[in-house]
C-alpha cells in the first residue's frame, strides 16, 4: 500500500474507531449505578482510543522508517494488552523517549510481585485488572490451588471522569486531524523528526504547535474546537512510540523467587 493509499484508509477509519470510543464511554458515563459494567465499557473506550494513537503513531513515523515498523503497530493495534499501555500512558507526561522506555518497561512484565515485602506473585496488573472485571472465571494461587473470581467492581462515589486517553482522541477529532488533510499534515509536520531516544517533550511540543497552525490554516477544525481541545493535545498525546518495545517481557519463577528473597532481607535485615 502506497504512502497515500495507507493515509486515505487511516482517514476512513478513525471517524469509525473515534464513534466506537465515544459510544462506550457515553454508555459507561450512564451505568454509576452498576461500577463493573461502567468499568468494562470505559475500559472498551480506552482501547478503541489507543487504536487511534498507534494508528497516529503510524502517520508520525518518517516515510524513510513507516515499512520497518508497520508490523508492529498492527500487534498493538490489535493487542489487548499493547492498547492498554498505550492508554496508560496518555495520562503520564516523559521528558524524552528513552524516559517514556523506560516508564513503559514495568507494564510489560508478564508477572510481578504485590504485597508488604512482594509475598504474593501476580499476572501483568494491567491485563490482570481487564480480564477480572470482564469475566467470571477459575484462577490459581502459586501452589495450584484453584479458586474462583467473581468480577466485582466497588463504586467510588466519584462523578464520571472521561479517561485521558478518551480526551485526546476526541480533541485531535474536534481539531480537523482524522480529515485526511489533517492526517497529511500530521505526518509531514511530524514526519521532520524521528523520535528515537534523545527527542524531547519540548520537540514534542513544537511539532504540535505547527500542526495545530497548519489545521487552522487549512480550516480544519471544528466550531466548537475550545483551549481545552488543544490543551488535551499538548497534556494528552504521549511521545511517538514507534521505536519503544511494547512486547511482553517473560519473568520466570526463579527471577520472581530471588526477588522475594532480596525484598524480605531489605525489610527484615540480612543477618549475612
Amino acid at each position: 500500500m502506497s504512502a497515500a493509499d495507507r493515509l486515505s484508509f487511516i482517514a476512513e477509519g478513525l471517524p469509525i474507531i473515534h464513534a466506537s470510543s465515544m459510544g462506550f464511554w457515553s454508555a459507561s458515563a450512564e451505568l454509576r449505578e452498576k461500577p463493573r459494567e461502567a468499568e468494562v465499557l470505559e475500559g472498551f473506550a480506552k482501547e478503541e482510543a489507543a487504536k487511534i494513537l498507534i494508528l497516529l503513531d503510524a502517520v508520525r513515523c518518517p516515510e524513510k522508517r513507516i515499512a520497518g515498523k508497520l508490523n508492529k503497530l498492527l500487534r498493538w493495534f490489535y493487542g489487548h494488552h499493547e492498547r492498554l499501555i498505550v492508554a496508560q500512558l496518555a495520562e503520564w507526561w516523559f521528558s524524552n523517549v528513552a524516559d517514556l522506555r523506560k516508564s513503559v518497561e514495568p507494564l510489560r512484565k508478564v508477572h510481578d510481585l504485590e504485597g508488604n515485602m512482594g509475598e504474593f506473585i501476580v499476572p501483568n496488573s494491567t491485563l490482570y485488572r481487564r480480564e477480572s472485571k470482564l469475566y467470571a472465571d477459575v484462577e490459581a494461587y502459586e501452589d495450584g490451588t484453584p479458586v474462583w473470581n467473581a468480577p466485582v467492581v466497588q463504586p467510588t462515589g466519584f462523578p464520571a471522569h472521561m479517561p485521558a486517553v478518551v480526551r485526546v482522541i476526541d480533541a485531535m477529532a474536534v481539531c480537523g486531524m482524522f480529515a485526511l488533510a489533517g492526517l497529511k499534515a500530521a505526518s509531514e509536520v511530524w514526519g521532520q523528526l524521528e523520535f528515537q531516544e534523545t527527542e524531547t517533550l519540548q520537540d514534542a511540543e513544537r511539532l504540535t504547535q505547527e500542526l495545530l497552525a497548519r489545521l487552522i490554516a487549512e480550516g480544519l477544525p471544528n466550531e466548537s474546537a475550545t483551549q481545552n481541545h488543544v490543551d488535551a493535545l499538548y497534556r494528552h498525546w504521549p511521545l511517538p512510540m514507534y521505536n519503544v518495545d511494547l512486547d511482553p517481557i517473560p519473568v520466570t519463577l526463579e527471577e520472581l523467587k530471588a526477588e522475594q528473597d532480596r525484598l524480605y532481607w531489605a525489610e527484615v535485615g540480612d543477618p549475612r
